[in-house]
């Protein structure tokens, strides 16, 4: 993952994660922290947009539903998040975490709950390839000789 800065990684990382593997890295992980909501978990629709062949120009795909928020630990750091879907408790957990990454805790959390789930994630990907490699049907076209 070729991510320009580490809070772009992290982010990405937390809005990808299945909501069961978040949640129970949090809970096993991640300090519960007193917070203010700043904008409360919304549902609400956005754009995709794709490139043909991934460089042309850009053209709407489609709509899917996200669920965004915003807080702020009573320490100061904000969080936010926008996830796939319309999981409340994943954003306010994905928030939550992304706040704690921007605190003296980063270090505890990259270790303990962002590193995990991207080994889980990793696995899955590996997983679901090999499947898919099992599947592959290669054709080819035998020379007849006639030209």
């Amino acid at each position: 993952m070729n991510m320009k800065n580490p809070r772009q990684a992290w982010m990405s990382l937390l809005s990808k994660a299945p909501a069961a593997s978040l949640s129970r890295q949090v809970a096993a992980h991640g300090p519960e922290q007193p917070f203010n909501w700043l904008r409360r978990p919304e549902i609400g629709g956005v754009m995709v947009q794709g490139r043909t062949g991934g460089t042309g120009a850009r053209f709407n795909v489609g709509e899917i539903t996200v669920t965004r928020c915003s807080l702020q630990l009573d320490t100061g750091e904000i969080g936010h998040a926008v996830v796939q879907g319309r999981n409340k408790t994943k954003a306010k957990q994905a928030a939550v975490v992304d706040a704690l990454m921007q605190s003296p805790a980063a270090d505890r959390l990259k270790l303990l709950v962002l590193e995990p789930l991207a080994k889980e994630m990793q696995a899955t990907k590996r997983t679901r390839a090999a499947k898919a490699a099992a599947t592959k049907v290669d054709f080819f076209t035998l020379a007849r000789g006639e030209d």
